[in-house]
């Protein structure tokens, strides 16, 4: 199926600059460089990665930690949750740009076409894109630390088992297609306001799953101990295509919460940082 590519492309305007990482470049330069220490072990080849999106002054060191960690490919698939209810349920911005105050980033219209081709529940769809900040705040850290990338960016605002199965299964032969490598961004914060301990000991089940590589059993942990991860399902989607990809190996690079930037451990957000290759 051909996706006709619009006279003038798309821009997505940045719109949690300034609020969510700072709204002016050399700010947000210095932000994101302070976040990408390097790392003592070196780093890996990475065909995925599973990141936080919160305000930077909460999430960003975990964030920075595994983008220093890897090298991801020069072309993404980036998954994130829909937290505004707008636009489609699967929604996928097949051409055009996103800016941010670092530039622009360019959509890998050929694999976000292929993904549409591929997956009949996948829609073309720029509304559901708009006002989301999950993909957004990924975006400056990979214009740092992979300033060639090409990305095809999917919102999720479906949780059905069947449809992230179909989707990652799409993903997965998407990338084959291609005959190059494709990374897979996964963005999600994990247990929401909870005591913290709570939350680390929940937040600990879904990382077994992740570490186990098994879509199916996140989202079954997910439903059953009512973890309020609010990427489950860009989770979910991405171990069913990285599984489908070959990857064999899933390391827990970080881990925090809320707590320790605001001081206040009876109400956290976590957050994982992991690489799976």
């Amino acid at each position: 199926m051909s996706h006709a590519k619009p006279t003038q492309p798309p821009v997505r305007r940045p719109f949690v600059a300034g609020h969510f990482y700072p709204g002016d470049e050399a700010g947000l330069r210095r932000d994101v460089e302070s976040f990408l220490v390097p790392v003592s072990d070196g780093v890996c080849e990475a065909m995925g990665v599973i990141v936080p999106h919160a305000g930077y002054m909460y999430s960003g060191a975990v964030a920075g930690h595994v983008y220093s960690s890897v090298r991801l490919p020069r072309r993404l698939v980036i998954l994130g949750p829909n937290h505004t209810g707008l636009g489609k349920p699967v929604a996928v911005m097949a051409h055009g740009l996103w800016e941010t105050p670092l530039g622009s980033a360019l959509i890998d219209e050929t694999l976000a076409g292929l993904i549409l081709d591929l997956a009949p529940i996948a829609e073309e769809d720029e509304a559901a894109h708009r006002a989301e900040h999950s993909l957004e705040v990924q975006i400056p850290f990979l214009q740092t630390s992979r300033r060639d990338f090409l990305f095809a960016p999917i919102c999720l605002g479906t949780s059905r088992r069947e449809d992230l199965a179909e989707l990652g299964v799409a993903i997965a032969s998407a990338a084959e297609s291609l005959g190059e490598p494709v990374g897979i961004v996964m963005s999600t914060d994990m247990t929401h306001y909870e005591q913290a301990e709570q939350a680390r000991r929940k937040d600990y089940l879904a990382i077994d799953c992740i570490r186990q590589l098994d879509g199916g059993a996140l989202h079954a942990v997910v439903r059953d101990h009512e973890i309020s991860m609010c990427g489950a399902a860009p989770v979910i989607t991405g171990l069913f295509a990285l599984k489908k990809m070959g990857a064999t190996t899933v390391e827990l690079i970080d881990y925090a919460n809320s707590g320790e930037t605001s001081g206040d451990y009876s109400e956290v957000v976590g957050y994982a940082g992991l690489l799976i290759r």
